[in-house]
């Protein structure tokens, strides 16, 4: 895989608590945007491979917030207005239990109408790789025929196809999302997915130690590459039927949403500069941590900053697992 990237899906207005307690209980909150694509090609853009992220926003406020959120981090923006749906709105609250707890104000939102005729004609066909996440399959009729269409365009172009299977219960039932992810995944050279989202593909019962099956497994329904992300206990890649497995960067944590799609940029810029898949899980695994100790979706330190290991009573070792979505 090498060059360009195009990647499309959602991008909604956050509202962030700065502190801890429910939304209900705080006096002010942050204001900020978050998207799983669009924090991908965030992440890749910073990582040096330019990448275009289409969209759909209302012709809003919030809608003129992720339009420039997104297009000063130097991703190139490729986004309809939409003049009779609003931009989607998303909360994020840290509890005093320890997650991190996000609800979403999405349904009929102009993100959620995203259609085919929304991607530009060429814009596929000239990529080098395309990625798309189970999210927009599940958001609107329209935006699941985008998400197939844009399929078709890549096959017949041969561009190859990354997906992150990024299940939200909220949006679709088990049985449903069990045949649209694997549709997707088995048009997909790599296929990023949590173990349990792995089962959900395969349609297995949780087992113990069952990891690198989970990996091996849906790496056979891709095009022979899969990584299952374990959060604090790191994660499992198969490729070409060679497994391999990286523990997590234990970091101090002040942010874990947006580390599995930093994840996923670390991964696909690793591979797409020329790196091996060991070189690309350690990439993808400092990437993760690293995007867990700031605040927001996708505000990272210094680009070329890598993530430490840091030992001590702040440490945190479950830095992936703690998002209630």
């Amino acid at each position: 895989m090498s060059g360009h990237v195009v990647t499309m899906g959602e991008t909604m207005l956050l509202l962030s608590g700065r502190s801890v307690g429910s939304v209900r209980d705080l006096d002010a909150v942050g204001l900020d945007t978050g998207g799983a694509e669009s924090n991908v090609a965030i992440g890749l853009v910073r990582a040096g491979v330019p990448t275009t992220w289409v969209g759909r926003v209302g012709t809003d406020p919030a809608g003129e917030r992720v339009l420039a959120d997104v297009r000063r981090t130097g991703v190139d923006v490729v986004a309809v207005l939409d003049p009779d749906r609003s931009t989607g709105l998303m909360m994020k609250e840290r509890l005093p239990d320890g997650r991190t707890r996000v609800t979403y104000h999405r349904a009929g939102s102009a993100g959620s109408a995203v259609r085919p005729e929304d991607v530009p004609d060429g814009l596929v066909e000239r990529a080098g790789l395309v990625h798309l996440t189970g999210i927009t399959t599940a958001l609107s009729d329209s935006a699941r025929a985008a998400v197939d269409a844009v399929l078709a365009r890549a096959d017949t172009a041969c561009v190859p196809v990354s997906f992150d299977v990024n299940h939200r219960p909220k949006l679709v039932d088990p049985d449903t999302a069990r045949q649209r992810y694997r549709a997707v995944a088995e048009r997909s050279s790599v296929v990023f997915a949590s173990d349990d989202e792995a089962r959900l593909v395969l349609g297995r019962q949780e087992q113990p130690d069952d990891e690198e099956s989970l990996a091996y497994d849906l790496a056979a329904v891709a095009d022979g590459t899969a990584v299952v992300k374990l959060g604090s206990r790191g994660a499992v890649a198969s490729v070409d039927g060679v497994l391999l497995r990286r523990p997590a960067t234990p970091v101090r944590v002040v942010d874990p949403v947006g580390a599995g799609d930093a994840f996923v940029a670390g991964w696909l810029a690793a591979v797409l500069t020329g790196a091996g898949p060991a070189e690309a899980l350690d990439r993808a695994a400092d990437a993760g941590a690293l995007a867990c100790t700031v605040p927001g979706d996708w505000q990272l330190p210094d680009p070329d900053a890598a993530a430490r290991p840091v030992d001590g009573p702040e440490v945190d070792h479950t830095v992936h697992d703690r998002v209630d979505r």
